[in-house]
């Protein structure tokens, strides 16, 4: 299919006073899409800003391919930060660890750094949420802030995402090897069990940081897990680890006798067609 786009808003058009620019900006997760997002702006916008928000909590693939896409683009992504780490925040939270009901990492160290960088100014922030995605995800409320969504507008799909990034050299991000399927922290609590059978797979130093998060908190002594109802102290036992492996199998065998139709570019990838809705932070796995 050709890829196009409409664009509505010019590079460094004036605001109705005439005194200010808008500034194109575009975040970056780690993941495709957003990845994807940036190969396919980068000769529509002039002047066009990426920045990736570090939480100090990364995986070293999330680096690499970053370090990958700035090559490609031949600027450099600004990382930003609120100015305090993880664990000063943790600290501040009384030691209860975020979850999909608190996520307080997503405010502080996501959406807080972002609009502290746009500040006041006017400007357009690309979001690369594809046509074939039910979700609206992040939309500032600051009133500077205008979401565009070039992927969704211009009937850009999964199958799409991947063969920009195909043909662009820059591939696939390379936590996608070894399983993972978001970018964000080594911790994140939106990661399925699997996800963590992987992580202690291939990175057990970062296994054992997250568990070491896993204590009692200032507030109620209460114990809080990344995994709700289960300590990754109990997930990594060698019995539990074989089930979860076993669970996950039976249920990718069920998704592949459910799909009719699996996208070409999913099986020249290598990859699990990816279902159009997806759970977790927006901001940090696009």
């Amino acid at each position: 299919m050709a890829l196009k786009m409409n664009l509505r808003l010019g590079t460094g058009m004036p605001n109705v006073n005439g005194q200010k620019k808008i500034r194109h900006i575009l975040s970056l997760s780690g993941g495709k899409d957003s990845a994807a997002l940036a190969i396919y702006m980068r000769d529509r916008i002039d002047g066009m800003e990426y920045i990736f928000h570090d939480s100090g909590k990364e995986l070293p693939e999330t680096y690499e391919y970053l370090e990958r896409l700035e090559g490609y683009l031949g600027t450099k992504v600004v990382r930003t930060t609120f100015g305090t780490t993880f664990d000063d925040l943790l600290r501040r939270y009384g030691g209860i660890l975020p979850s999909n009901h608190r996520r307080w990492c997503t405010k502080m160290m996501k959406l807080k750094p972002f609009e502290d960088y746009v500040g006041n100014d006017e400007c357009v922030n690309y979001i690369g949420i594809r046509a074939d995605e039910d979700r609206v995800g992040y939309i500032s409320h600051k009133p500077n802030i205008i979401a565009s969504f070039p992927f969704r507008d211009d009937g850009i799909a999964y199958e799409d995402v991947v063969r920009i990034l195909m043909e662009s050299g820059i591939g696939l991000p390379p936590y996608i090897e070894w399983g993972r399927s978001r970018s964000g922290c080594y911790f994140c609590f939106y990661q399925q069990k699997i996800e963590w059978v992987r992580l202690k797979q291939k990175h057990p130093e970062y296994y054992e940081m997250a568990k070491a998060y896993e204590k009692p908190n200032r507030v109620n002594g209460n114990v809080f897990f990344w995994c709700k109802e289960e300590s990754l102290e109990d997930l990594e036992q060698p019995e539990r680890m074989q089930q979860i492996i076993e669970n996950w199998e039976k249920s990718q065998e069920k998704q592949r006798q459910r799909r009719k139709d699996v996208p070409l570019a999913s099986i020249l990838a290598g990859m699990e067609y990816e279902p159009p809705t997806r759970e977790g932070c927006l901001i940090c796995q696009l």
